[in-house]
């Protein structure tokens, strides 16, 4: 696999041991707060969370058409312990070979995508699902520079037609981007997040 490919599942590793680390933080009690996903729990988001990491593992099978692999988990007494299973399952998924030169259907996105493009997808989702809980929980996210800058270059090539942004799609509208946002508050004002309403600590 060249370099430059292999860098996008590296990247995507780092993001999911991370939004793994912060989705083990939460205690009983927090599982019930909202979110900066609209109308959505804690509970909720981090059933969505693996409901996505179980199909995009499907994904790399050449089963994602099948919608049992994007269904929410029925159980989510203990929550970490259905995302930790997971992430494990998409972390082994995408650490088989060749996984970028696959093609992956992605029903919620419309159709088939070359791995490189797909992988993308699955990484600057769980970029902006780790800084969900962090924001959720009122802690730090703990994401290398290099990790964020690769972050907001994804964000840049997302589109910004409102037909495609908003409830029912993967993103809400772009919002402005203040003037010297570091990179992670311009990725997440450009897929739909307002890190200033959600402060993490400094």
């Amino acid at each position: 696999m060249p370099a430059a490919e292999a860098d996008i599942v590296a990247l995507d590793r780092i993001a999911v041991r991370e939004s793994l680390r912060v989705v083990e933080l939460a205690r009983q009690a927090d599982w019930e707060r909202d979110t900066p996903c609209t109308g959505w729990t804690l509970r909720r988001l981090v059933a969505h969370m693996a409901a996505q990491h179980h199909g995009f593992a499907a994904a790399t099978r050449g089963a994602g058409g099948e919608s049992a692999y994007w269904r929410e988990p029925e159980d989510l007494t203990e929550p970490w312990r259905a995302y930790r299973g997971a992430a494990a399952a998409v972390l082994a998924a995408f650490a088989e070979p060749d996984v970028i030169g696959r093609e992956f259907m992605l029903p919620e996105l419309g159709g088939v995508f070359p791995g490189q493009m797909a992988v993308g997808f699955h990484f600057i989702d769980y970029v902006v699902h780790a800084w969900d809980v962090a924001a959720t929980l009122g802690i730090g996210l703990d994401l290398p520079e290099h990790v964020l800058d690769a972050a907001v270059a994804v964000a840049r090539l997302v589109p910004t037609d409102p037909a495609g942004r908003g409830p029912g799609f993967a993103f809400a509208p772009a919002l402005g981007v203040p003037a010297g946002s570091g990179p992670l508050d311009e990725a997440l004002c450009l897929l739909g997040r307002a890190p200033e309403k959600w402060p993490l600590p400094s």
